[in-house]
């Protein structure tokens, strides 16, 4: 896997990283997709129903990524 940090700042990408870890833990061995079609549409509902909406995240405060933004706003 290519690193998409700056160079010479290893944390850059540590965010995404720690949600590709989430994610692969939380949804792929939960699942066997037959079609890329179906694939999408699954990593897509987890996304939208699940990630943003229900799951709290420590980063946040412990709340949805949608109650965050709507207590930002």
């Amino acid at each position: 896997m290519s690193s998409h940090s700056n160079k010479g700042n290893p944390y850059d990408n540590a965010l995404i990283e720690s949600f590709f870890k989430t994610f692969k833990r939380e949804v792929l061995p939960k699942r066997h997709f037959k079609t890329k079609a179906i694939a999408r549409m699954e990593i897509l509902n987890y996304l939208e129903v699940y990630y943003n909406k229900k799951r709290h995240h420590s980063s946040l405060g412990y709340m949805t990524p949608l109650q965050f933004e709507l207590s930002n706003s």
